[in-house]
């Protein structure tokens, strides 16, 4: 099912279980600082077990179905990251092209291990080997919003799928619906993001985990607190409580990606719809659950 490159790969390097196609990552829309930054996030938090990617991957593609994604599906993960969802998704889809522009590529080779129907590649947006019009379905989870132009970013990706496939999307949200003491912790949480992500990585590691200690697990017990005695209305409103089901291990990881980046943008889900649609895709569907913002659409 899979299709040939539509130029040669600079080179393929060996890895763990399959050899690696690597084009140029070179491009105008691309931040190489943040594309290293996550690099080493997930070459740090790769180790994600089945049953961790099973629980999130539920809230993510509640949006989906089989007459989306099944075994006659040829499918693109765009910034694939350390491959949790390719894999989630290998179970459903014929066959899978992941790329990502980091050397998280190799993390997800580890991850997918001898998994057959998916290839990796390292290329970037601006560089994506394969013809327009190729894929029936495209992804780019909690990717755009990283990249400096989200809307051309999405266009490009939007291109690579076929007229009646589908394009499906993660954006963070702008806190539209939330009060103002909610968007002021994230206001503060924001300054210190842009004090973090300048750090060296050993050192930003070390200080993204002191912060989930800190920070995100108070918070997270407060809710599982909320919850436990019947307050769930409550409890669903407060800061981080999307978090009241997940690991440790995930709670680092997202601190890390979360304080980590110096680039992050936020949109109303207004703009999510405007942008999907100024890609050419109708049938907008935006999730009304969290992660905000998850949306798919179907390309005219």
């Amino acid at each position: 099912m899979k299709a040939g490159y539509n130029n040669t790969p600079l080179k393929y390097i060996k890895a763990a279980h399959r050899d690696i196609a690597i084009f140029s990552t070179d491009g105008e829309n691309i931040d190489n600082e943040v594309v290293k930054s996550f690099g080493d996030e997930w070459l740090k938090f790769h180790d994600f077990s089945d049953e961790i990617i099973h629980d999130i991957a539920k809230e993510y593609f509640d949006i989906l179905n089989d007459s989306i994604v099944n075994k006659n599906t040829y499918m693109l993960d765009i910034g694939c990251g350390t491959g949790r969802w390719t894999k989630f998704l290998t179970q459903k889809a014929g066959f899978i092209e992941a790329v990502d522009p980091s050397n998280a590529i190799f993390a997800a080779d580890e991850l997918l291990g001898e998994i057959e129907n998916v290839r990796l590649t390292k290329a970037s947006i601006d560089t994506l080997p394969f013809n327009d019009e190729t894929f029936d379905f495209a992804m780019s989870i909690g990717v755009l919003h990283h990249i400096p132009d989200t809307q051309k970013a999405m266009q490009d990706c939007v291109k690579k799928v076929k007229r009646g496939g589908y394009f499906y999307c993660y954006l963070y949200h702008n806190l539209e619906t939330r009060g103002w003491w909610f968007k002021t912790l994230y206001w503060l949480s924001n300054q210190l993001r842009k004090i973090v992500c300048r750090l060296p990585a050993g050192m930003k590691r070390f200080v993204s985990d002191i912060l989930a200690i800190v920070i995100y697990m108070p918070l997270v017990l407060w809710v599982r607190f909320l919850v436990l005695i019947g307050l769930r209305k409550i409890a669903v409103k407060m800061p981080l409580s999307a978090y009241n089901n997940k690991s440790f291990f995930v709670i680092r990881n997202d601190a890390l990606d979360k304080f980590g980046t110096s680039l992050e943008q936020r949109f109303s889900k207004k703009q999510v719809e405007e942008m999907m649609r100024n890609c050419g895709l109708e049938n907008i569907v935006i999730s009304p659950l969290t992660p905000f913002y998850h949306a798919i659409g179907r390309k005219v």
